[in-house]
C-alpha cells in the first residue's frame, strides 16, 4: 500500500512523477497510486472514499484533475477501467492504441462499431456533451444500453474520447436537478496539437516501448502479459 498519498497535491505530484496509474485501489498488478480501494480503507488513514472532500476523497480527485489542471487525463483507459495518464505519456499511449488511424480509418477497419460512430459524431458536432445529452440526441434507448456502453468505453479505450468533467441535467426553467452526468469531448478538444504531433512521431513498437521500461520502474513485478494489455488496451 502507498501511505505517501495523504491528499489530493499528494496524489498530483505522485502522479505526475509517474505518468500514468490506474485509477482506483486496483493496481491489476500493474500500478496504481491512490493507496485504497473504496471498499477497503483502513483505520488511521486520512484517504477516505465518498466523503465529498475534496483534499482527501478520491472520488472527488478525478474530477478536480479535469475541472483545475490541463496536464492529466482521467478516463476509461485500461482494462476497461477508469485510470490516468499525464499529457507527458498521453502521446506514447496514443501511438500505440490509434496506431496513426483515425476514427474513420479504424471505422473502415472495422475495430469500431457503428454505435461507437454515432457517439463519436455527435461529441465531435458538440465539441463537449454530458451522457445523457448523448443518449438524448443519439436516441438511444434503454434496449441499447450494453451496446452503448461498449462502444462508449472503447472510444475511450482507443482514445478518439475522453472525459472532460461533469455536469448536471437542466430543468425546463434551466434550473439544475438529478446527479451529475459525465461529459465527454473528443481527445483532439482535451489535449493541444502537440501531443498528437508528438504521437504522429513514434512508432507503436518505440512508444510501448518505452511504456513497459516505466511500468518496471515503477513495479519490477510487474507481469509481461498484463504489461502488454495495459498498454495496448
Amino acid at each position: 500500500m502507498n501511505f505517501k498519498i495523504h491528499n489530493y497535491n499528494d496524489f498530483c505530484e505522485e502522479l505526475m512523477s509517474s505518468g500514468f496509474s490506474m485509477g482506483g485501489g486496483n493496481t491489476e498488478g500493474i500500478y496504481g497510486i491512490i493507496p485504497f480501494s473504496w471498499d477497503n480503507t483502513p483505520d488511521g488513514t486520512d484517504i477516505k472514499w465518498h466523503t465529498g472532500d475534496k483534499e482527501t476523497d478520491p472520488w472527488e480527485w478525478r474530477i478536480r484533475v479535469l475541472d483545475e489542471r490541463n496536464d492529466i487525463a482521467y478516463s476509461k483507459l485500461f482494462f476497461n477501467k477508469s485510470g490516468y495518464i499525464t499529457k507527458d505519456w498521453y502521446a506514447y499511449f496514443l501511438a500505440v492504441r490509434r496506431n496513426g488511424q483515425t476514427f474513420e480509418q479504424a471505422y473502415m477497419d472495422g475495430t469500431m462499431s457503428n454505435f461507437a460512430k454515432r457517439i463519436y459524431e455527435l461529441i465531435c458536432d458538440n465539441e463537449v456533451l454530458p451522457l445523457h445529452a448523448i443518449k438524448q440526441l443519439g436516441g438511444f434507448s434503454k434496449e441499447d444500453k450494453s451496446k452503448f456502453d461498449r462502444a462508449l468505453t472503447d472510444l475511450q479505450m482507443k482514445m478518439f474520447v475522453t472525459m472532460c468533467g461533469r455536469q448536471q441535467k437542466l430543468s425546463k426553467k434551466g434550473e439544475e436537478y438529478g446527479w451529475s452526468s459525465t461529459v465527454f469531448c473528443t481527445t483532439e478538444h482535451f489535449f493541444d496539437k502537440d501531443v498528437f504531433n508528438h504521437a504522429d512521431s513514434l512508432s507503436a513498437l518505440e512508444a510501448s516501448e518505452k511504456i513497459t521500461a516505466q511500468i518496471y520502474t515503477l513495479n519490477p513485478n510487474a507481469d509481461n502479459k498484463k504489461i502488454k494489455k495495459f498498454i495496448g488496451g
